[in-house]
């Protein structure tokens, strides 16, 4: 049987996808590969995936919703794991039908497929995000807590993603989990995040944007961490009684400073950064903290990579992708 894996030369959707691989997994990835940041980056991810015989590859756009049906027809599914997304808090000011046409569109398309392949689909896994919590000031931040009151469109999407997958579950009898993930970052990171950014901007020497001044804490979470706590959770879908649908916290359950989180990419890189203090952009909190008692509890979730464990990992295949 095969996974249906969405997102996959995404940063978390291929290194996902080599972890199904590396356990013997058949994986089916989808991808539009757009233009939200370099698709270079995206096709060397696909190509290193390519290598492995039970690898197969569509690329599509989940917002069309024709194309996408016809992938309740891909022989062997059995399971999907869903994070194909526009990402990004700060870009959803800017274009915002981008986050309505792919986290809401394309995310109704998936539950439409993961409703064609009942009763052989043994469950659906997609990715959340902790800016779910919106303006929370409750720490740490716990599955348990209002979410009704998003600060961007991007959280407003994935929020609604999550009501969307409920009511699936509860009419359909999907079993589904969503993922709340917190700060993600590693080898084969996104760009627009700020590992990526701070690393190739301390490298040019460059300086940074510190933003609220340096006030701010984030529970940065390492790849690794993410991939085997989406993996646990693709193993343990609901059971029991009630709507089949649970949601998760993966995060490293410890706020890092950013005056700290800085100063382990200057220790990696060996220079300096310089630093430019800004305030807090619109859509941006000034802490996240993920509670994960329930993700420790139903899917062993241990979380063990420190930053500085992680960040030279990231600087290093930094250097090595940029040939620095």
């Amino acid at each position: 049987m095969a996974v249906l894996l969405t997102g996959a030369a995404g940063f978390i959707g291929y290194h996902v996808a080599e972890a199904l691989l590396a356990r013997g997994e058949e994986v089916m990835g989808v991808d539009n590969l757009n233009a939200y940041y370099d698709p270079r980056l995206k096709e060397a991810r696909l190509a290193r995936l390519a290598s492995h015989t039970g690898f197969r590859f569509r690329r599509l756009d989940i917002a069309d919703r024709a194309t996408v049906a016809a992938l309740a027809g891909e022989a062997g599914i059995d399971r999907i794991v869903h994070l194909a997304a526009q990402a990004g808090v700060r870009h959803s000011f800017t274009d915002p039908l981008a986050y309505v046409t792919a986290n809401l569109v394309g995310h109704a398309h998936m539950m439409e497929v993961a409703r064609a392949l009942q009763p052989r689909l043994k469950h659906f896994v997609y990715a959340s995000s902790s800016s779910v919590y919106g303006g929370n000031t409750k720490l740490p931040f716990s599955v348990e807590d209002r979410v009704d009151q998003p600060i961007s469109l991007y959280a407003a999407t994935k929020r609604s993603d999550e009501l969307l997958t409920f009511a699936y579950a509860e009419m359909f009898g999907l079993k589904a989990t969503g993922l709340r993930y917190f700060t993600v970052y590693g080898p084969w990171g996104r760009p627009d995040m700020s590992a990526y950014i701070f690393t190739g901007k301390i490298l040019r020497d460059e300086p940074i944007s510190v933003f609220n001044k340096g006030e701010m804490r984030r529970d940065f979470t390492y790849i690794d961490d993410i991939v085997a706590g989406t993996l646990a959770a693709l193993d343990h879908p609901p059971l029991g009684a009630g709507t089949p649908h649970r949601v998760y916290n993966l995060g490293n359950h410890n706020p890092v400073p950013l005056a700290k989180f800085i100063a382990v990419i200057e220790a990696a890189v060996g220079r300096k950064a310089k630093l430019e203090l800004e305030p807090l952009p619109p859509g941006d909190v000034k802490e996240t903290f993920a509670d994960i008692a329930a993700s420790e509890r139903d899917l062993g979730f241990a979380p063990r990579t420190t930053i500085e464990q992680g960040i030279p990992n990231f600087v290093a295949w930094y250097r090595e992708y940029h040939q620095l």
